[in-house]
């Protein structure tokens, strides 16, 4: 958890701080611009953030000055977890399995499988999962697991249970876009045209090797990269996966991952995991 004082300051930090990274990193200026401006609303707030957060959750925030809904989730996460997923993967240090950790009902060998069946490694993320069944299929956590989560993360993220279990997920770019984006990603990070950052997980020389892409088709706003798992590196498909996170105009977050994939009809086709079926027309 932030250290109560000066905790506006402290969250400001953060926004700015990923604005500089995604500028450094190549990103579009709109992301940039929004989290420096979202930046200065927070450090110039008379009252507390969390006392904001805790009269009235996200929505609360959301009615700060240039902080939607994408932002206070973000915040959120701060002020909940002491940390923020997406500063941590600009930065190359995210260990999604100890902020699985901070969701009541989920330990660190849950917090594990979670990560390596789902390759999700933010709250947002994983609140999908609880939503649209996939997390139910992890092993130890069945449906009334995920439904605890569910209801978990809906009180941590502060946000009023609107969907039921089983209701379609929110919108998320067509199949076509994102293999469009992994095609990007895969054909800059073999030119070597792509900046790298250095990951923190299974790189102890601190070697900046992971290439990342930041690129925008119409509204959605992406970062790609490729998986850096344990999975990933035990099948040898640290090349092969590819993580694409997604955010539109009002930066709330989901990611998918693309492989190519080994057995049945579509294999040696580049699909989306969860998606299978509607990418036998591309690739």
């Amino acid at each position: 958890m932030l250290q109560r004082a000066d905790e506006n300051q402290q969250v400001a930090a953060q926004l700015r701080e990923a604005a500089a990274l995604l500028q450094a990193q190549g990103a579009n200026p709109f992301r940039v611009g929004a989290y420096r401006k979202a930046a200065d609303t927070v450090a110039r707030l008379e009252r507390p953030v969390r006392s904001l957060f805790d009269a009235g959750g996200r929505a609360e925030l959301e009615a700060l000055p240039n902080v939607g809904a994408g932002i206070a989730g973000a915040i959120a996460e701060m002020l909940i977890t002491g940390g923020w997923s997406q500063l941590a993967r600009l930065r190359g240090t995210a260990e999604p399995e100890q902020l699985f950790c901070t969701v009541p009902g989920i330990g660190p060998g849950l917090a594990h499988s979670i990560h390596e069946a789902l390759h999700a490694d933010t709250l947002e993320a994983l609140e999908a999962a609880a939503h649209d069944g996939s997390l139910e299929g992890v092993p130890g956590v069945g449906p009334r697991r995920a439904a605890a989560i569910r209801a978990a993360l809906a009180s941590m993220l502060g946000r009023r249970i609107e969907r039921a279990a089983g209701a379609p997920p929110s919108e998320t770019p067509p199949a076509a876009m994102l293999l469009e984006v992994d095609r990007e990603y895969r054909e800059g990070a073999a030119a070597g045209t792509l900046r790298t950052i250095a990951p923190k997980r299974f790189n102890p020389e601190g070697t900046a090797w992971l290439p990342v892409l930041h690129t925008q088709r119409g509204r959605w706003h992406f970062t790609a990269l490729y998986s850096n798992t344990a999975r990933a590196h035990e099948l040898g498909r640290t090349r092969d996966w590819v993580v694409i996170y997604y955010y539109d105009d009002h930066h709330v977050e989901g990611q998918h991952t693309v492989v190519t994939e080994t057995r049945g009809p579509l294999a040696g086709k580049r699909v989306i995991r969860g998606r299978e079926d509607e990418c036998g027309s591309h690739g």
